[in-house]
């Protein structure tokens, strides 16, 4: 198996804690990292990379994404920016259009997504179902993302169909869906919300789930207070995503549990909603995560990197704490202990960027400051 040593490092960002942030270093990996440290003891590798005093982190772990859909929502963005507020039913218009799409059709814009993040940095990506809400559609949708991507999650909770029962439409989800699409994904979600689903079908979706041995995360706290924060911590769902609206007791639900709060700021920039209070989750001692949510409606982007620019320059947090959210805190998201660091034996997921430190990606806002990407140790770009 080929090695490479990239020498010349001005800032390495491990987020090993035993090895910390290395300056003058050098990185040596196949497939894993083999050794990290020094530049001046860096031992040989069959490829010598010499990058010229560039920072090197691990690669962006995004842990919230919707890529398998069709269709587009220029009209709903327009008209949301003019003034109307941001409603969940628009899932709906995107529905219509994955069912329309065929399978080639949604793997080629799954691949375009992905390959756009990938460019940007990004080396691990979860994405969900969630736009096809019929057992066939959901199937298919798991299948095309399962051969495309890391993570995949089920969403068939993500909106009750127009027409359709909401208690007859979550006894489909947990029954005959459930069984079709769990052996192709390995997380379950739900939309705990106004205009999607209360506590009591998000929770008999969430222990339907777990029973299928489905590891689990709920999209809560959108658009205002409610249950879902603290469902997602009673049931031990491994991150609870947006938390954009909380209450002091949320906060704390949060900081007490091993449930990670992703934040979702494109979405809410996005939509004209508040930022979530990234600050007050650090201080309760939460651990916080940062992912780009992609989707057509809410959020279209893949850029992790305009992610941490706005939690630096809008959410209070640190350079150093948005990019450990946009990595290390994104693997604890997806329960990953071989990506979102450089420690020795993790996977080779490696971002160079065209800059002396990580500072420079909020410092340069907009930016493109990705130089170099390999994953798994091959390089991408």
């Amino acid at each position: 198996m080929t090695s490479t040593l990239i020498t010349g490092i001005g800032e390495l960002t491990t987020n090993d804690p035993e090895l910390g942030r290395l300056t003058d270093a050098a990185l040596v990996f196949t497939d894993r990292v083999e050794w990290v440290g020094p530049a001046s003891a860096a031992p040989a590798a069959d490829v010598r990379v010499d990058v010229e005093g560039r920072a090197v982190l691990p690669g962006w772990v995004d842990s919230h994404t919707h890529l398998v859909f069709a269709g587009d929502r220029t009209a709903e963005f327009e008209a949301r920016m003019a003034g109307q507020a941001y409603a969940a039913g628009g899932i709906a218009v995107t529905v219509d259009a994955t069912r329309a799409a065929s399978d080639r059709e949604l793997a080629a814009n799954l691949r375009r997504l992905v390959g756009e993040a990938v460019a940007q940095g990004t080396t691990t990506v979860e994405t969900k179902t969630g736009y096809g809400l019929t057992v066939a559609d959901e199937v298919r949708s798991a299948r095309i993302a399962a051969a495309e991507v890391d993570e995949v999650t089920f969403l068939g909770a993500h909106l009750v169909p127009p027409g359709t029962d909401a208690d007859e439409y979550v006894a489909l989800v947990i029954g005959q869906m459930l069984d079709a699409v769990a052996p192709h994904v390995r997380w379950a979600d739900v939309f705990c919300e106004r205009g999607a689903f209360d506590v009591d079908q998000s929770r008999a979706v969430l222990e339907a789930a777990k029973a299928k041995g489905l590891g689990l995360r709920v999209h809560g706290n959108q658009l205002g207070e409610g249950p879902g924060v603290r469902l997602a911590v009673e049931l031990g769902a491994a991150s609870v995503d947006h938390c954009t609206y909380l209450s002091p007791a949320d906060v704390d639900a949060l900081a007490n549990s091993s449930t990670v709060a992703t934040l979702l700021p494109a979405c809410d920039l996005s939509t004209r909603q508040s930022l979530p209070p990234a600050r007050q989750l650090l201080e309760a001692g939460a651990t916080v995560a940062l992912a780009s949510n992609c989707n057509p409606g809410s959020s279209y982007t893949t850029s992790m990197a305009y992610c941490i620019t706005t939690a630096v320059l809008q959410m209070r947090m640190t350079v150093e704490e948005a990019v450990t959210a946009a990595t290390l805190n994104g693997a604890k998201a997806l329960q990953r202990a071989d990506v979102g660091h450089l420690s020795p034996g993790a996977r080779a997921d490696v971002h160079v960027l065209d800059a002396p430190s990580t500072t420079h990606l909020a410092y340069r806002p907009g930016v493109p400051l990705t130089h170099a990407v390999w994953r798994a140790g091959l390089r991408q770009r």
